[in-house]
Protein backbone atom coordinates (compact mmCIF):
# COMPACT_ATOMS: atom_id res chain seq x y z
CA UNK A 1 0.00 0.00 0.00
CA UNK A 2 2.93 2.34 0.66
CA UNK A 3 3.96 1.93 -2.98
CA UNK A 4 0.50 2.99 -4.13
CA UNK A 5 0.50 6.00 -1.79
CA UNK A 6 3.98 6.99 -2.98
CA UNK A 7 2.94 6.66 -6.62
CA UNK A 8 -0.11 8.86 -6.16
CA UNK A 9 1.93 11.45 -4.21
CA UNK A 10 4.51 11.57 -6.99
CA UNK A 11 1.80 11.95 -9.59
CA UNK A 12 0.17 14.80 -7.66
CA UNK A 13 3.49 16.54 -7.16
CA UNK A 14 4.41 16.22 -10.82
CA UNK A 15 1.12 17.67 -12.02
CA UNK A 16 1.05 20.46 -9.46
CA UNK A 17 4.61 21.50 -10.26
CA UNK A 18 4.26 21.25 -14.04
CA UNK A 19 2.81 24.71 -14.48
CA UNK A 20 -0.65 23.15 -14.48
CA UNK A 21 0.06 21.63 -17.86
CA UNK A 22 -2.96 19.36 -17.81
CA UNK A 23 -5.64 21.32 -19.66
CA UNK A 24 -8.41 18.87 -20.50
CA UNK A 25 -9.99 15.58 -19.51
CA UNK A 26 -8.18 13.66 -22.26
CA UNK A 27 -4.76 14.74 -21.00
CA UNK A 28 -5.82 14.03 -17.40
CA UNK A 29 -6.83 10.49 -18.34
CA UNK A 30 -3.65 9.93 -20.36
CA UNK A 31 -1.60 11.00 -17.34
CA UNK A 32 -3.44 8.57 -15.09
CA UNK A 33 -2.99 5.80 -17.67
CA UNK A 34 0.73 6.48 -18.03
CA UNK A 35 1.21 6.04 -14.28
CA UNK A 36 -0.83 2.84 -14.20
CA UNK A 37 -3.72 4.32 -12.24
CA UNK A 38 -6.24 3.71 -15.03
CA UNK A 39 -6.09 0.32 -16.74
CA UNK A 40 -9.74 0.04 -17.78
CA UNK A 41 -10.66 1.26 -21.25
CA UNK A 42 -14.22 1.91 -20.08
CA UNK A 43 -13.13 4.05 -17.13
CA UNK A 44 -10.77 5.98 -19.39
CA UNK A 45 -13.61 6.59 -21.83
CA UNK A 46 -16.00 7.75 -19.11
CA UNK A 47 -13.53 10.07 -17.38
CA UNK A 48 -12.59 11.47 -20.76
CA UNK A 49 -16.23 12.17 -21.57
CA UNK A 50 -17.37 13.73 -18.27
CA UNK A 51 -15.48 17.03 -18.12
CA UNK A 52 -14.19 17.52 -14.57
CA UNK A 53 -13.95 21.27 -15.18
CA UNK A 54 -17.75 21.48 -15.05
CA UNK A 55 -17.72 20.06 -11.52
CA UNK A 56 -15.07 22.12 -9.72
CA UNK A 57 -15.22 25.76 -8.58
CA UNK A 58 -14.44 28.36 -11.23
CA UNK A 59 -10.80 29.33 -11.37
CA UNK A 60 -9.45 26.11 -9.86
CA UNK A 61 -7.06 23.79 -11.73
CA UNK A 62 -9.70 21.25 -12.72
CA UNK A 63 -7.38 18.54 -14.00
CA UNK A 64 -4.71 18.52 -11.28
CA UNK A 65 -4.53 15.23 -9.41
CA UNK A 66 -5.59 16.77 -6.14
CA UNK A 67 -8.74 17.01 -4.02
CA UNK A 68 -10.36 20.45 -4.00
CA UNK A 69 -12.61 22.34 -1.64
CA UNK A 70 -16.15 22.81 -2.94
CA UNK A 71 -17.39 24.80 0.06
CA UNK A 72 -19.46 23.74 3.07
CA UNK A 73 -16.42 21.88 4.49
CA UNK A 74 -16.70 19.40 1.61
CA UNK A 75 -14.27 18.38 -1.13
CA UNK A 76 -14.23 16.76 -4.55
CA UNK A 77 -11.82 13.82 -4.59
CA UNK A 78 -8.66 13.75 -6.68
CA UNK A 79 -8.95 12.18 -10.14
CA UNK A 80 -6.88 9.16 -9.10
CA UNK A 81 -9.43 8.35 -6.38
CA UNK A 82 -12.34 8.67 -8.79
CA UNK A 83 -10.51 6.37 -11.21
CA UNK A 84 -9.77 3.87 -8.44
CA UNK A 85 -13.40 3.74 -7.30
CA UNK A 86 -14.77 3.48 -10.84
CA UNK A 87 -12.47 0.56 -11.58
CA UNK A 88 -13.41 -1.20 -8.35
CA UNK A 89 -17.09 -0.81 -9.25
CA UNK A 90 -16.88 -1.30 -13.02
CA UNK A 91 -18.46 -4.77 -13.09
CA UNK A 92 -21.36 -3.38 -11.05
CA UNK A 93 -21.86 -0.38 -13.33
CA UNK A 94 -22.98 -2.23 -16.43
CA UNK A 95 -25.87 -0.94 -18.58
CA UNK A 96 -29.20 -1.32 -16.80
CA UNK A 97 -27.75 -1.54 -13.29
CA UNK A 98 -28.55 0.71 -10.29
CA UNK A 99 -25.83 2.83 -8.66
CA UNK A 100 -25.88 5.04 -5.56
CA UNK A 101 -23.38 7.85 -4.89
CA UNK A 102 -23.43 8.89 -1.21
CA UNK A 103 -22.08 12.38 -0.58
CA UNK A 104 -22.41 13.26 -4.24
CA UNK A 105 -21.03 16.79 -3.82
CA UNK A 106 -20.70 18.55 -7.16
CA UNK A 107 -22.10 15.53 -9.04
CA UNK A 108 -18.99 14.38 -10.92
CA UNK A 109 -18.95 10.72 -9.95
CA UNK A 110 -22.74 10.50 -10.12
CA UNK A 111 -22.46 11.68 -13.72
CA UNK A 112 -19.82 9.03 -14.42
CA UNK A 113 -22.12 6.39 -12.95
CA UNK A 114 -24.97 7.56 -15.14
CA UNK A 115 -22.87 7.30 -18.28
CA UNK A 116 -21.89 3.74 -17.36
CA UNK A 117 -25.33 2.37 -16.42
CA UNK A 118 -27.03 4.21 -19.27
CA UNK A 119 -30.66 5.17 -19.87
CA UNK A 120 -31.98 1.76 -18.82
CA UNK A 121 -30.13 1.93 -15.52
CA UNK A 122 -30.46 4.27 -12.57
CA UNK A 123 -27.80 6.57 -11.11
CA UNK A 124 -28.70 8.25 -7.82
CA UNK A 125 -26.77 10.92 -5.93
CA UNK A 126 -27.51 11.77 -2.29
CA UNK A 127 -26.07 14.89 -0.67
CA UNK A 128 -27.17 16.57 2.56
CA UNK A 129 -26.15 20.12 1.62
CA UNK A 130 -29.07 21.53 -0.44
CA UNK A 131 -26.88 24.15 -2.11
CA UNK A 132 -24.55 21.45 -3.39
CA UNK A 133 -27.49 19.46 -4.73
CA UNK A 134 -28.72 22.51 -6.65
CA UNK A 135 -25.30 23.31 -8.07
CA UNK A 136 -24.63 19.65 -8.94
CA UNK A 137 -27.82 19.54 -10.98
CA UNK A 138 -26.69 22.67 -12.82
CA UNK A 139 -23.30 21.06 -13.44
CA UNK A 140 -24.88 17.88 -14.79
CA UNK A 141 -27.13 19.92 -17.08
CA UNK A 142 -23.98 21.23 -18.80
CA UNK A 143 -22.42 17.78 -19.14
CA UNK A 144 -22.63 14.82 -21.50
CA UNK A 145 -25.25 13.13 -19.30
CA UNK A 146 -27.74 16.01 -19.33
CA UNK A 147 -30.21 13.91 -21.39
CA UNK A 148 -30.20 11.20 -18.68
CA UNK A 149 -31.07 13.79 -16.05
CA UNK A 150 -33.93 15.04 -18.20
CA UNK A 151 -35.19 11.52 -18.90
CA UNK A 152 -35.06 10.60 -15.21
CA UNK A 153 -32.52 7.77 -15.12
CA UNK A 154 -30.15 10.14 -13.30
CA UNK A 155 -31.27 12.02 -10.19
CA UNK A 156 -29.73 13.87 -7.24
CA UNK A 157 -31.51 14.21 -3.90
CA UNK A 158 -31.15 16.09 -0.61
CA UNK A 159 -30.81 13.55 2.17
CA UNK A 160 -28.68 11.91 4.83
CA UNK A 161 -26.52 9.57 2.77
CA UNK A 162 -25.88 7.35 5.80
CA UNK A 163 -29.45 6.18 5.29
CA UNK A 164 -28.96 5.53 1.58
CA UNK A 165 -31.87 6.15 -0.79
CA UNK A 166 -34.38 3.29 -0.47
CA UNK A 167 -36.61 4.44 -3.34
CA UNK A 168 -34.36 2.94 -6.03
CA UNK A 169 -32.77 0.11 -4.01
CA UNK A 170 -31.38 -2.47 -4.23
CA UNK A 171 -28.17 -1.14 -5.77
CA UNK A 172 -25.58 -3.03 -7.77
CA UNK A 173 -22.99 -0.40 -6.86
CA UNK A 174 -22.67 2.01 -3.95
CA UNK A 175 -19.92 4.60 -3.57
CA UNK A 176 -19.45 6.62 -0.40
CA UNK A 177 -17.44 9.82 -0.75
CA UNK A 178 -16.72 10.48 2.94
CA UNK A 179 -15.22 8.42 5.75
CA UNK A 180 -17.58 6.61 8.11
CA UNK A 181 -16.47 5.45 11.56
CA UNK A 182 -18.14 2.16 10.64
CA UNK A 183 -20.09 0.92 7.62
CA UNK A 184 -23.72 2.13 7.90
CA UNK A 185 -26.12 -0.81 8.07
CA UNK A 186 -28.73 0.85 5.80
CA UNK A 187 -26.17 0.89 2.99
CA UNK A 188 -25.43 -2.79 3.44
CA UNK A 189 -29.17 -3.47 3.48
CA UNK A 190 -29.65 -1.56 0.21
CA UNK A 191 -26.83 -3.40 -1.55
CA UNK A 192 -28.10 -6.03 -3.97
CA UNK A 193 -26.86 -9.63 -3.66
CA UNK A 194 -23.92 -9.69 -6.04
CA UNK A 195 -23.47 -5.96 -5.48
CA UNK A 196 -20.40 -4.04 -4.35
CA UNK A 197 -19.82 -0.96 -2.19
CA UNK A 198 -16.63 1.09 -1.84
CA UNK A 199 -16.45 3.16 1.32
CA UNK A 200 -13.67 4.84 3.30
CA UNK A 201 -13.81 3.72 6.94
CA UNK A 202 -12.03 5.17 9.95
CA UNK A 203 -11.40 8.39 11.80
CA UNK A 204 -7.81 9.64 11.96
CA UNK A 205 -6.58 6.60 10.05
CA UNK A 206 -8.81 5.49 7.18
CA UNK A 207 -8.94 2.59 4.76
CA UNK A 208 -10.90 2.25 1.55
CA UNK A 209 -13.05 -0.84 2.11
CA UNK A 210 -14.52 -3.00 -0.63
CA UNK A 211 -17.79 -4.56 0.52
CA UNK A 212 -19.21 -7.41 -1.55
CA UNK A 213 -22.65 -8.84 -0.82
CA UNK A 214 -22.70 -12.52 -1.70
CA UNK A 215 -25.69 -14.16 -3.35
CA UNK A 216 -26.74 -15.70 -0.01
CA UNK A 217 -26.85 -12.24 1.57
CA UNK A 218 -23.63 -12.60 3.53
CA UNK A 219 -21.04 -9.84 3.27
CA UNK A 220 -17.30 -9.98 2.52
CA UNK A 221 -15.09 -6.98 3.32
CA UNK A 222 -11.51 -6.30 2.29
CA UNK A 223 -9.16 -3.32 2.46
CA UNK A 224 -8.05 -1.77 -0.83
CA UNK A 225 -5.69 1.02 0.33
CA UNK A 226 -5.16 3.73 2.92
CA UNK A 227 -7.00 6.98 2.18
CA UNK A 228 -7.84 10.39 3.62
CA UNK A 229 -11.43 11.68 3.31
CA UNK A 230 -13.60 14.20 5.11
CA UNK A 231 -15.93 12.60 7.70
CA UNK A 232 -19.33 11.14 6.84
CA UNK A 233 -21.44 12.97 9.37
CA UNK A 234 -24.61 15.02 9.86
CA UNK A 235 -25.22 18.20 7.90
CA UNK A 236 -25.05 20.23 11.13
CA UNK A 237 -21.70 18.76 12.17
CA UNK A 238 -20.27 19.28 8.70
CA UNK A 239 -21.30 22.92 8.59
CA UNK A 240 -19.77 23.42 12.06
CA UNK A 241 -16.52 22.00 10.73
CA UNK A 242 -17.11 18.55 12.28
Amino acid sequence: MAVIASLFSSLSLMWLLSGRGIHDSKAMVEGLQSYGVISSKKVAEVMGTIDRALFVPDGTPAYDDSPMSIGYNATISAPHMHATCLQLLEKNLQPGMHALDVGSGTGYLTACFALMVGPKGRAVGVEHIPELVSSSIENIQKSAVAPLLKEGSLSVHVGDGRLGWPEFAPYDAIHVGAAAPEIPQPLIDQLKPGGRMVIPVGNLYQDLKVVDKNMDGSVSIRTETSVRYVPLTSREAQLRGY
